[in-house]
């Protein structure tokens, strides 16, 4: 197997400088993860507190609520990530308690199957390679994900891609219950979290918030904001890339980029290839250490979401 190569951080930084950006922090982390849950339940109040206000004109404010709060599913989903690196938090039971129980859970999957992406980046055995490597494509194929995206379908398809496997590989006469006993765990927690959280908007009298403020963005923004990230990190980046500084593309994003589609400073993904357990809080003042030393312009940037997802699908 082909491992990708290496970033050795005394390369580009002295020891003082490094010991500052890869040190986990004790509150930053816990802090980003409050922000999320604050920002998505700010905004749920808002849309709740609408009809007073707007009348029968309160639904127009579901568009803009799918979109922050898709946005900082895909935050809490960063989060997570970053606990599957072990760089939420300096102390490992609760780096991992945050990311499975305040984050999008599943780090222990999640850093099994992540950590084999950043061992072979780029490389016939990344894991994730059948992301980038269709693209480019036709603007046709792109608005055709972007609808499956908005319209639920990309999330159906993905609650139900491996039970569905499963199903499809049945023997004839097979029992179908052993063979999705695997995921039935999942699936539990699943439904008692949700059950819960139906339950209590339900006895206030807000039965359909949980569809309408977490359900409805997490089937739709949140897969296509996942889909745009997917697309700006490694879209394009050469197949057997052997620069390290190469095997990812950071990406710049404004204020409503970060906002919307870029939260918790994602964007900066090479600089996260190349020091994949620094804190993601870091990462801005990684690059512009880089830039100082003048790596930066040897590294693979993009000026924005718009010119990269151009580019994606330029395939005449």
């Amino acid at each position: 197997m082909a491992v990708a190569a290496r970033v050795d951080p005394k390369t580009y930084f002295t020891p003082e400088e490094w010991r500052r950006v890869a040190a986990r922090s004790s509150w930053r982390g816990l802090a980003l993860v409050a922000h999320g849950w604050a920002v998505i339940g700010l905004t749920m109040a808002a849309v709740i507190a609408s009809p007073a206000v707007l009348g029968p004109y309160w639904p127009i404010t579901l568009l803009p609520a799918a979109m922050i709060i898709g946005g900082r599913q895909l935050g809490l989903a960063i989060l997570m990530h970053d606990a599957s690196h072990g760089a939420l938090h300096p102390n490992p039971r609760v780096n991992d308690f945050v990311g499975e129980w305040l984050c999008s859970g599943g780090v222990a999957r999640y850093r099994k199957y992540h950590l084999q992406h950043h061992k072979y980046a780029q490389q016939a055995e990344d894991p994730d390679l059948v992301l980038s490597a269709p693209f480019p494509i036709t603007r046709a194929s792109f608005r055709r994900k972007v609808l499956r995206d908005l319209t639920g379908q990309t999330w159906l398809k993905e609650r139900f891609a491996v039970s569905a496997a499963q199903l499809k590989r049945r023997k004839p006469g097979e029992p179908v219950l052993p063979i999705l006993a695997g995921e039935a765990w999942r699936l539990r927690r699943w439904l008692i979290v949700n059950g819960l959280v139906i339950a209590a908007f339900s006895s206030v009298g807000l039965w359909w918030a949980w569809f309408a403020l977490w359900l409805l963005p997490r089937a739709t923004w949140f897969q296509l904001v996942t889909r745009v990230r997917n697309i700006a990190e490694h879209a394009l980046v050469s197949k057997d890339e052997p620069d390290p500084l190469r095997h990812a593309r950071t990406t710049r994003a404004g204020f409503v980029e970060r906002a919307l589609v870029a939260p918790y400073y994602v964007n900066y993904h090479c600089e996260h290839h190349m020091f994949m357990h620094a804190p993601c809080w870091t990462l801005p003042r990684i690059q512009r250490l880089l830039s100082d030393k003048g790596v930066l312009p040897r590294m693979l940037t993009a000026p924005g979401y718009v010119a990269v997802l151009s580019a994606a699908a330029s395939r005449a």
